[in-house]
């Protein structure tokens, strides 16, 4: 016989990673320097995203990643300049 959850555990599973997912898409559309990095390196990026004790499934990773990288940056500058958080020094490439 195998054991299963209670439902509110996995409810409460599915809403922890779909507020993990909703910041992860918050920060890479109003964080410029967050965005830049993900840009650069996604992986590195995502990795410390988790290890600050944030959930992303496998498949949200996936979905991010296959994500244009074009649509963060055009969302972003869509979104007023007063909820951005933009670089105030250029990082060297």
């Amino acid at each position: 016989m195998a054991f299963r959850l209670p439902r509110v555990r996995v409810e409460r599973r599915r809403n922890v990673a779909q507020r993990s997912i909703e910041i992860l898409i918050g920060r890479l559309i109003t964080d410029e320097a967050f965005r830049r990095a993900f840009h650069k390196n996604a992986i590195a990026t995502l990795t410390g995203f988790i290890e600050s004790g944030y959930e992303l499934s496998p498949l949200e990773i996936a979905a991010v990643r296959a994500t244009p990288d074009g649509v963060w940056d055009d969302v972003a500058a869509h979104v007023d300049s007063r909820l951005l958080k933009v670089m105030l020094v250029e990082e060297e490439s």
